[in-house]
């Protein structure tokens, strides 16, 4: 049961009481008296969450809270929308509020406190209606079986028959060669990957073969619990390395305590290489209380950890370490393993040539999974055509329905209920998104934020306390990093199917969101948050979401938006063929997040100023020329995303800004502008906006020199910086710059330069570098090179020379990207140069006849030739080709 999203919402209620308290006047007693008992209830849920809950009649109760908070937070925020829509306007509409309007929100008050003395009586009732039918207090039973269900799973690996098997041979043979490589010294190898994804099954193999134990004096496996209790893993560990000589168990292991027990455990390892076997660990708490008897003694012993956490993996215990990546099933070995269980009665396990294509699609589903690929085959067993053809047809897992897939629910639920409850709705809400829907690492954080998740952390912005969630999920295997930038940071992810399914189960039957995919018309949704993917037919109305706090859209043939929804917190309208923003948006006083890019609009109307909550409004790649004046309302505005492409990359204008208005620097509270127009002295008046992290001004004119640097100087905590002049003759001039900002890490300069900035060396913490139109007459890479956390380096038209040299430097390089050199014809690359480049790709260098010179002493792992000459693609296509031999090497090579 997920008592996070009950106390998500509680939470979400008390802030809005504590922080709105002047305008609750006339309902002050009402609210205090429900406040005290959402208090308690929170305090009782907190608890129940770590335990888990039990039976039908603690998931009842719980229910109820949920239903009864939900009403709370509707009584509240209908009573915050009609006095705030009361205040919003000028002169004229606050005189009316104080005339004509004055005995309106005294029946509004009234009625607000009627209704929330009357939730307050239910509330105060369930502890009678608890007596009654036996609910007094949260077992946590269900959590523990599952868990002890899923150690039991994990053991039974230990019996496994080879022929069971797919997929092992060449991931235990790496395993192998891993714990008998002759390294005297302690080694840990840490087994990391999600649940049922065959990390104990590969550990398992591997420790059963007699070619390992012989290596070893003596072995032990042992199987951590979520609660577990050290004393009995120790006394377990010694059991097991005495059975493993075939030695008697010392008689007095239970009336030890710990100290006898690591002392004994220490005496007996002394001079013995050994091999253990931790599995499924959850903590490093573990870890910290393990290590003290198991000092390395230099005989060459190996610990082998198996977690889904990647913080347990990377944990240290002081000796050599290796952590390896446990990799899900190639689509053969998918097929195979799915045929040994669906068709083992059948010759050869062979699949019926009927059910071939039911069956590949089936497979398809669990996404190399083993334990999912292994739990379908065998629901599949003995079933006949018509069954093949319903399941076929029905493509979801069902996990809470069917009893033959509850391992796969058992497992993946374990890893969600581990979750502190901070990220379970966090988790829960990224199923939102369709699936294998890749998801962008700034518009995750900012919806998070949008919707309340994140917590304040003193010293932190709520935007590093949201990332700090996304990594922890990943760090859990909950979810897939999809793309990394230059230094390993996730910049896009994607949830695993099964993981998704499982969130959008629980999400479904809490109420905290909904799926629409098409099928049946959509007629009410009880859910807070409902995501639009897709319909077979229009969704002409929404009927019955006056409560929803959340509309997401992932259909641009949407054309109808829930009129009743007055509440929303959350509005992602993203790529919506849309050519007017409606105008009831205006009146969504809640409304935190506004995601209107990809659409058509041309304008945004000047009353969008009375959003008054809004911390993100994201216009990228409309037709939006000029911001409202309206905007320089928004005093709760985090980020201003504007800019649109143009698809004209080899030439200077690739981007454009949008004009915003004069008073955007009232805005104290916008962390990132991204880009906005240099017209009407807009330059100097932001030179106030101190508190900016990320900035993009296009337009920018020689004559903004002074004013521009001025800005810059004043913005000490810049993290991005993007500049673009306002046409290919204009030269960009910031020679005034004394001092950077000195934590920059990205920039980007588009325009003429005449020569190098002097201020390049200062760029101490620079991760990625983009000179656009530079057309620089002198050397610049020198000046570059020694840029120590360089990561990423994107030169198009940089330089009119005709060669390319990079004699020294570029240590932390990964990607670097050369375009639109018009007079390049070589490129040299030193040895030793860049030695962790990863992806090159030179684009439109029609001079370049041949590879550059050194490429062979790079480890690329991609490179691109994109738009170059014939004779460069001739030198290097077939084995035939001159250069092939330099490029051999490299997995992947992409000719255009």
């Amino acid at each position: 049961m997920d008592l996070a999203v009950v106390n998500y919402l509680i939470n979400n209620i008390l802030l809005v009481l504590d922080t709105k308290t002047s305008l609750l006047w006339g309902v002050h007693d009402a609210v205090d008296e429900i406040k005290d008992e959402l208090i308690s209830m929170r305090s009782f849920l907190v608890d129940a969450d770590k335990k888990g809950v039990g039976n039908e009649g603690e998931k009842t109760w719980v229910a109820n809270v949920r239903d009864m908070a939900y009403e709370v937070e509707d009584v509240i925020d209908q009573f915050m929308y009609h006095i705030i829509s009361q205040q919003i306007g000028g002169r004229s509409a606050r005189f009316l509020h104080r005339t004509i309007s004055f005995p309106q929100n005294l029946w509004v008050r009234h009625q607000t406190a009627t209704k929330l003395q009357k939730i307050n009586k239910t509330i105060k009732a369930i502890p009678e209606v608890n007596q009654r039918y036996g609910v007094n207090h949260i077992e946590g039973t269900s959590s523990k079986n599952s868990h002890k269900w899923v150690v039991r799973r994990g053991e039974s690996s230990l019996f496994l028959n080879e022929d069971e098997l797919v997929g092992i041979k060449y991931k235990r043979q790496l395993l192998m060669d891993r714990l008998m490589d002759g390294e005297p010294q302690q080694t840990v190898i840490s087994i990391v990957g999600m649940g049922g994804s065959g990390k104990t099954t590969l550990v398992a193999n591997t420790y059963n073969n007699d070619v390992v134990k012989r290596h070893f004096d003596c072995y032990a496996w042992i199987t951590v619990s979520l609660a577990f209790d050290i004393e009995d893993l120790l006394r377990t560990m010694i059991k097991e390395f005495y059975e493993s000589r075939k030695e008697a168990n010392p008689t007095d292991l239970s009336s030890m305590n710990y100290r006898l027990l690591v002392k004994m455990l220490m005496k007996y390892l002394e001079k013995k290489p050994y091999l253990l076997v931790i599995d499924d660990v959850w903590d490093t708490n573990l870890l910290d209380e393990i290590k003290v008897p198991l000092r390395d003694s230099c005989l060459g012993s190996r610990i082998i950890l198996t977690t889904r956490k990647e913080d347990v993996a990377c944990y240290h215990l002081g000796c050599k370490q290796h952590i390896h990546h446990i990799q899900l099933l190639q689509k053969e070995e998918a097929w195979e393993l799915f045929c040994k269980k669906a068709f083992s009665s059948n010759p050869n396990g062979s699949c019926p040539p009927e059910l071939e294509s039911f069956a590949q699609k089936l497979v398809g589903k669990c996404k190399g999974l083993p334990l999912a690929i292994a739990a379908l085959g065998s629901l599949m067993y003995s079933k006949n055509f018509s069954q093949w053809d319903e399941i076929y047809n029905n493509l979801n897992w069902s996990l809470s329905n069917n009893p033959k897939l509850e391992p796969v629910k058992n497992i993946l639920l374990l890893s969600f209920n581990d979750l502190p409850y901070q990220l379970k709705h966090c988790f829960l809400y990224c199923s939102l998104f369709p699936e294998d829907h890749e998801i962008r690492r700034r518009k995750l954080v900012k919806l998070w934020m949008a919707e309340g998740f994140v917590e304040q952390v003193k010293g932190s912005t709520v935007e590093e306390v949201a990332e700090s969630y996304l990594v922890e999920l990943i760090f859990r295997s909950m979810l897939q990093v999809v793309k990394r930038n230059e230094f390993g940071k996730p910049k896009r992810c994607k949830m695993h199917d099964l993981m998704r399914e499982l969130a959008v189960s629980i999400s479904e039957r809490e109420m905290f969101g909904a799926v629409h995919d098409g099928g049946e018309e959509m007629k009410e949704c009880k859910a807070r948050r409902i995501s639009i993917h897709k319909s077979d037919t229009e969704l002409k109305s929404f009927m019955g979401m006056s409560k929803l706090r959340s509309f997401l859209v992932f259909n641009k043939s949407l054309k109808t938006l829930p009129s009743e929804s007055k509440m929303l917190r959350v509005l992602d309208l993203e790529d919506v063929q849309i050519h007017d923003m409606p105008i009831k948006i205006v009146n969504l006083f809640n409304l935190k997040y506004l995601n209107l890019r990809g659409t058509l609009l041309k304008k945004l109307p000047n009353s969008i100023g009375s959003l008054l909550n809004l911390q993100t409004l994201d216009i990228r790649d409309t037709q939006i020329g000029t911001l409202p004046y309206g905007i320089g309302k928004l005093q709760n505005l985090r980020h201003l995303i504007t800019y649109r492409y143009t698809n004209n990359w080899n030439g200077l204008r690739y981007v454009n800004g949008t004009q915003a208005p004069s008073n955007i620097s009232s805005l104290k509270n916008l962390q990132t502008v991204t880009i906005i127009e240099a017209k009407d002295d807009l330059i100097r008046k932001i030179q106030s906006m101190t508190q900016l992290t990320l900035i993009g001004i296009s337009n920018v004119k020689e004559t903004d020199e002074n004013d521009l640097c001025v800005s810059i100087e004043n913005m000490r905590l810049l993290l991005d910086l993007y500049i673009m002049v306002n046409n290919e003759e204009e030269t960009l001039r910031m020679d005034a710059l004394t001092s950077l900002p000195p934590n920059l890490q990205k920039l980007v300069l588009v325009g003429k330069l005449e020569k190098v900035p002097h201020w390049f060396c200062s760029l101490q913490r620079l991760t990625f570098l983009s000179l656009c139109w530079s057309r620089l007459a002198e050397d610049h890479l020198s000046l570059i090179a020694a840029l120590p956390h360089l990561g990423n380096l994107s030169l198009t038209n940089a330089y009119i020379g005709a060669q390319l040299c990079f004699n020294t430097g570029f240590s932390k390089l990964t990607q670097m990207v050369i375009r639109n050199f018009p007079q390049l014809n070589e490129i040299i690359i030193k040895k030793g140069v860049m030695p962790n480049i990863k992806f090159l790709d030179i684009v439109s260098c029609m001079e370049l006849k041949t590879v550059p010179k050194g490429i062979e002493y790079l480890n690329l792992e991609k490179l691109f030739l994109r738009f170059v000459s014939i004779e460069l693609k001739d030198r290097i296509e077939g084995e035939g080709g001159v250069d092939f031999p330099k490029v051999q090497h490299i997995p992947k090579i992409y000719l255009r």
